[in-house]
């Protein structure tokens, strides 16, 4: 039976063939939507600052694909394909990068082998991953909160409650 799967997309560095960040994503995309997976929503590409030390801002979208291949095998063809544009996953985590693809959600509930863990462990806290997901998805649930995307990106993005003890001071 075929699954569908929220992916999100980033890069924040140019390629060679493709050019700037925003190219690499359609590039990208191009090269997922191949046999096997096939694309069924994609969001607009959005601009957002780094986590870490990588100085350069990122882009980012999110795609919903359906396929019969399980997580770990998806996750095999996403790194396939990050590799082929040039990443190499070596080093300090959060530098600067050509292509991350990650599996955010899938249709057959949480996953967890020794590679892989759905849903994404840090997705949550995430803007840059909630807000274009939203976009094609804010009504997929996460199976461990419960909650609509579109409720987690609100949660993350309202404002912070004043303290009541500040509101009591007066000048």
């Amino acid at each position: 039976m075929a699954e569908r799967y929220l992916i999100a997309l980033g890069s924040n560095q140019r390629h060679v063939r493709y050019g700037k960040p925003e190219a690499v994503l359609r590039a990208a995309l191009a090269r997922l939507d191949r046999k096997g997976v096939k694309l069924e929503a994609v969001s607009r590409i959005i601009a957002s600052r780094p986590l870490g030390p990588s100085l350069r801002c990122y882009a980012n979208a999110a795609v919903i694909v359906k396929s019969r291949l399980e997580p770990n095998e998806l996750l095999h063809r996403l790194h396939n394909i990050e590799y082929k544009f040039g990443r190499r996953r070596r080093g300090a985590p959060w530098r600067a990068r050509v292509l991350d693809l990650d599996i955010i959600l899938w249709t057959g509930g949480p996953w967890s082998s020794g590679h892989i863990t759905v849903p994404h462990v840090s997705f949550r806290t995430r803007r840059f991953v909630l807000q274009p997901a939203c976009a094609i998805a804010g009504d997929w649930r996460d199976p461990v909160t419960g909650l609509h995307l579109r409720h987690l990106l609100a949660r993350l993005t309202r404002p912070a409650p004043v303290p009541i003890a500040l509101l009591r001071e007066g000048p």
